[in-house]
């Protein structure tokens, strides 16, 4: 069995929606659950005023029946709230020669960092709202509630995923950087604090940076880290390069609105550490398993496939590119010098952005748990996984 997935819808569109397909049949899910994870999203200090309009509330339309999935492909609505501010420009139906000519909202000033001008290009689109619409990280609320399926079903196998922020700006968690992911006994203070860090001290630094940036019209990027524990040995392959899994966890991040750079375990400091000290040596287990680990340089992948350790995963986000204080650009219809377009945008959008990479990372590891133990009901997987585990305990 495999897992595919899709969304379609514009930010100030009527609705998102999305379909996944491919989880088992079986599985307990309602719309409370994924709307718990949706909400998530929406936290974070620096977030733009967008969020107090939306309730990003779930509908599921088809897939699940008396709140068990049939098996079949699962589909679900996030109704846009803004949209009733919108419908006459985001209408559906053709204008007028009047309506067009008295269109409000019409976008010629392409934002530097955004896909506007090449968008534009690409799509012969005069007014680059076509391209900012669908553009926009509005786009992500579906695939945390795509993702949010694929968490449940992981759930169930006791496969756990969570995240945090390590830097935003220059201000670092200088606790983080290191290949040992966070103890799950400290999740409830990274979903208390406003940035989802762990460091209190951090935290607060991170905040003030952040007002900063917002009294001078300015964005902030940073770094998050997303750690996924209880995996089985084996997931991905080695003998293909389109199989090994840190490509898969690679590509969902960096589709990611803004992410512009990831790495596994320690990364890209591994670049500057010498053999000796990169890897992760094996010792004799204590009877339940032949051979442990004592560290996790690797991040949980070695030779693209699951090692059985946490996977760490961190990816550093651009700063936004919508700035209250604009760039320099040009009107793309008259050739005149002007500045940036200005779209109510987030400050900061780093700790949503560690949140949405949970059900990235979700999506990745359901779709390599199916591809390798296969199934059509819960039932049938976890028996397998149980199996499984017990045989490679035994090596």
């Amino acid at each position: 069995m495999s897992l595919r997935y899709l969304t379609a819808g514009e930010s100030h569109g009527r609705a998102l929606v999305g379909i996944i397909e491919g989880i088992p049949a079986g599985l307990a899910l309602d719309a409370a659950y994924l709307h718990r994870q949706a909400k998530r999203r929406k936290l974070g200090f620096g977030r733009g005023n967008r969020q107090n309009i939306e309730t990003d509330a779930i509908e599921i339309l088809a897939g699940v029946r008396f709140g068990r999935t049939l098996g079949s492909p699962i589909a679900l609505m996030i109704e846009n709230r803004d949209w009733r501010a919108w419908s006459e420009i985001m209408a559906v139906e053709p204008l007028s020669a009047e309506a067009e000519a008295n269109m409000r909202r019409v976008v010629t000033v392409p934002r530097p960092g955004h896909a506007d001008r090449i968008g534009g290009i690409k799509y012969a689109h005069g007014d680059m709202r076509n391209v900012l619409e669908r553009a926009s990280a509005r786009e992500t609320a579906a695939r945390v509630a795509l993702g949010s399926v694929a968490r449940r079903f992981l759930e169930e196998l006791g496969i756990r995923v969570a995240s945090r922020v390590v830097q935003i700006g220059e201000i670092v968690d200088r606790s983080s950087f290191d290949a040992i992911p966070f103890e799950e006994n400290e999740l409830e203070r990274i979903d208390a604090s406003p940035v989802r860090a762990l460091d209190e001290t951090a935290a607060a630094q991170m905040v003030a940076a952040i007002e900063r940036a917002k009294a001078a019209g300015d964005t902030l990027g940073g770094i998050v880290e997303v750690v996924a524990r209880g995996l089985p040995v084996g997931l991905g392959s080695y003998a293909h390069w389109d199989r090994r899994l840190e490509a898969e966890i690679a590509r969902a991040f960096m589709a990611l609105n803004a992410i512009k750079g990831v790495e596994l375990g320690l990364g890209f400091g591994l670049a500057a550490t010498p053999g000796s000290s990169a890897h992760d040596a094996f010792y004799p287990g204590d009877g339940a398993a032949k051979t442990v680990y004592r560290t996790n340089r690797a991040g949980g992948i070695d030779g693209g496939m699951t090692s059985g350790q946490p996977i760490v995963v961190r990816a550093a986000m651009k700063p936004l590119a919508t700035l209250m204080k604009p760039l320099d650009s040009v009107d793309l219809g008259t050739g005149e010098a002007k500045s940036a377009h200005v779209e109510r945008s987030d400050v900061c959008a780093v700790p949503a952005a560690a949140v949405i990479g949970e059900s990235l990372l979700a999506l990745v590891l359901a779709a390599a748990v199916l591809e390798k133990f296969g199934g059509d009901t819960l039932d049938e997987i976890a028996e397998r996984v149980r199996g499984w585990d017990a045989t490679v305990r035994a090596r």
